[in-house]
């Protein structure tokens, strides 16, 4: 993986203007992974695929992270900060390609959800209706009290499995790829309300190329009006120099 340059970053921006968050989180990979293969990326765990994003997201724009919150208990907004390392969670060892739970009678066999399935899944129902489908697509195996289910399972296989089985699988795929999941613990200073708010690279990490884009192009427009540049040769500046010539322009 390597950082991209000011030109690649547009690029990737403009591309992903109408796609899904899994597509943009797979179209930063790419242009930063040429050594890799569309597949493999695609196949990467979510949580893998989000720690390379977090590096990736460092490189770019540095190690610090900064938003807002909003209170649930009283809509009071807060800042936030943390460090890029802080999100991150060491993993060592490979993905596992199958993991085990066994509760309540059943045993499951399962892998670990990739973009594909995000994908597959966006803006197809509730919460609940989303982990259902979601634990479904992952399923290699399932068996009850000893003996195998019907192979190959129905699609609406997990619609008939207890909210306890499905609790376990979705609990076990967390520990799995914690980052996946990264959750940040915040407190309001003004009603003393505490919660655990859940942190998305992707969304993120996207809106802040989008400020930047924006603000990018604003830039060389200035430049292409005052000298006649093209977009690439103001892009080949480094951020001092074209912020030196900006300067120059406004006088």
């Amino acid at each position: 993986m390597r950082p991209l340059s000011a030109a690649e970053m547009l690029s990737v921006w403009e591309r992903g203007q109408a796609r899904a968050p899994a597509e943009r989180a797979l179209a930063l990979l790419a242009a930063a992974c040429p050594e890799e293969t569309a597949d493999a990326l695609a196949g990467l765990p979510v949580g893998r695929r989000d720690a390379r994003l977090m590096v990736l997201r460092e490189w770019t724009f540095g190690p610090r992270l900064a938003s807002v919150a909003v209170c649930p208990a009283c809509g009071d907004r807060l800042e936030i900060g943390a460090g890029v390392a802080d999100l991150l969670v060491p993993v060592e060892e490979a993905p596992p390609d199958r993991l085990e739970v066994e509760v309540g009678g059943h045993r499951l066999a399962l892998r670990l959800p990739d973009s594909r399935d995000l994908m597959a899944l966006a803006g197809a129902g509730d919460l609940p209706a989303l982990r259902r489908r979601l634990l479904g697509r992952c399923l290699l195996a399932v068996s009850r009290q000893g003996e195998p289910e019907t192979d190959p399972l129905p699609d609406d296989f997990p619609d008939n499995l207890p909210d306890a089985v499905v609790g376990a699988a979705a609990a076990r795929l967390a520990a799995a790829d914690p980052q996946a999941d990264v959750r940040l613990s915040l407190g309001c200073p003004a009603c003393g309300h505490s919660w655990l708010a859940v942190f998305d690279i992707v969304t993120f990490f996207w809106r802040e190329i989008e400020t930047w884009a924006v603000r990018t192009l604003r830039e060389v427009h200035t430049l292409a009006t005052a000298y006649g540049w093209r977009e690439v040769d103001s892009l080949a500046l480094s951020p001092w120099r074209r912020q030196i010539y900006l300067q120059m322009v406004g006088g």
